[in-house]
């Protein structure tokens, strides 16, 4: 397994985010963390990459208990993810966002050709070539959806974390980034998405959670859940 969460609670003040979630994940593969606004999706995938701490459990990335490392630790590990509301700096150019986070982990240190090289093929892979050299103010959202995408691969993940990156898309650009994540897939990145468009998890991922008030109440392939009967009365009710 790449990744076990184990045994994970989570409090804020009287409120319980999550309660005794587990699930393992495998290496390749496209996991869906799908459930009702406020039950805990955001907050387990800020547990997983390391901007918030748990008050219970454990993270396991590929062998090894991560649950006190700082963020940046776990970057450097492998671990991405990207943000529902895209945190790009909005005084640099496209490539140069790319950049940021790329000298930040990169083993090419003092070889700037080769980084730039680098950052140059990442804008290339998401699609972007043609902005290299604007900026963030200037792209459509579809684009900004690219950026953000493009400043998680730079950091070399071998787990992506995606939270909600349909966001605001047509289901053209919803094909689209669908289109993207699955060559990102086919190199290796194991990717986790937490979304809200039901057909875009549906068409990408292999294997589906489902949480609840920060319990987790189904797990399968995508028709098993299409067909639980917990499923259907979280989202339609009795």
């Amino acid at each position: 397994m790449l990744l076990v969460i184990e045994g994970i609670y989570k409090n804020f003040g009287g409120i319980r985010a999550l309660e005794n979630v587990n699930i393992t994940v495998r290496k390749n593969e496209r996991l869906g963390l799908i459930g009702p606004n406020g039950s805990g999706k955001t907050t387990l995938i800020n547990i997983i990459s390391g901007s918030l701490k748990q008050d219970k459990g454990k993270i396991v990335f590929d062998g090894e208990n991560i649950s006190n490392l700082p963020a940046h630790k776990r970057a450097e590990k492998g671990i991405a993810r990207t943000f529902q509301i895209p945190r790009s700096f909005h005084s640099l150019t496209i490539l140069q966002n790319v950049l940021v986070p790329l000298t930040f982990v990169s083993k090419l240190q003092g070889k700037r050709t080769e980084i730039l090289h680098r950052a140059e093929d990442i804008v290339r892979l998401v699609g972007l070539e043609s902005k290299i050299g604007v900026y963030p103010r200037e792209l459509s959202q579809v684009e900004m959806r690219k950026l953000e995408l493009a400043r998680a691969l730079a950091l070399n993940p071998r787990l992506l974390l995606l939270d909600e990156v349909m966001a605001g898309l047509t289901s053209g650009e919803i094909m689209e980034v669908l289109d993207l994540l699955k060559k990102l897939n086919e190199r290796g990145i194991t990717i986790i998405m937490v979304e809200h468009i039901m057909s875009a998890v549906m068409n990408f991922c292999e294997r589906i959670v489902v949480l609840n008030n920060g319990s987790k109440i189904a797990e399968g392939e995508p028709s098993e859940i299409k067909r639980s009967e917990a499923v259907v009365k979280t989202y339609f009710g009795e």
